[in-house]
C-alpha cells in the first residue's frame, strides 16, 4: 500500500510557474515509477509525465519544454515544476505511483492548478 500526498497547486497568471510535489509513504519508494497526470473539466484523465527510479523521464508533447519532472528518491518524493503555463493547463493534477513488475497503481488525491489573468 503506498499513500500519496500532493501539494504546491494553485492559482497563477499565464506564463507563471508553480512546482508541485507529490510525497510518498508505505512501500520501497525506488520500486515504482511515478507519474503526473491531470484532468480538466470535461475531459479525460492524461498523462503529463512519468520517471523511474533510475531518472528516465516520459513527456507529453502539450508540456515538452515547459514542465519537468523529478524525484528524490531519498526523501520519497516526486515533483512536477510548470513554467510558462497557459490557461490550458488549467487541471487537476494527479500523483501517481505505478510498481514497475506488480499489479499495483495508487493515487494522489489531487490538486487543483488554475491558470488565469
Amino acid at each position: 500500500q503506498v499513500q500519496l500526498v500532493e501539494s504546491g497547486g494553485g492559482l497563477v497568471q499565464p506564463g507563471g510557474s508553480l512546482r508541485l510535489s507529490c510525497a510518498a509513504s508505505g512501500s520501497i519508494f525506488s520500486a515504482y515509477v511515478m507519474g503526473w497526470y491531470r484532468q480538466a473539466p470535461g475531459k479525460q484523465r492524461e498523462l503529463v509525465a512519468t520517471i523511474t527510479s533510475g531518472g528516465n523521464t516520459n513527456v507529453a508533447d502539450s508540456v515538452k519544454g515547459r514542465f519537468t519532472i523529478s524525484r528524490d528518491n531519498a526523501k520519497n518524493t516526486v515533483y512536477l515544476q510548470m513554467n510558462s503555463l497557459r490557461p490550458e493547463d488549467t487541471a487537476v493534477y494527479y500523483c501517481n505511483a505505478r510498481h514497475v513488475t506488480l499489479p499495483h497503481a495508487y493515487w494522489g488525491q489531487g490538486t487543483q492548478v488554475t491558470v488565469s489573468s
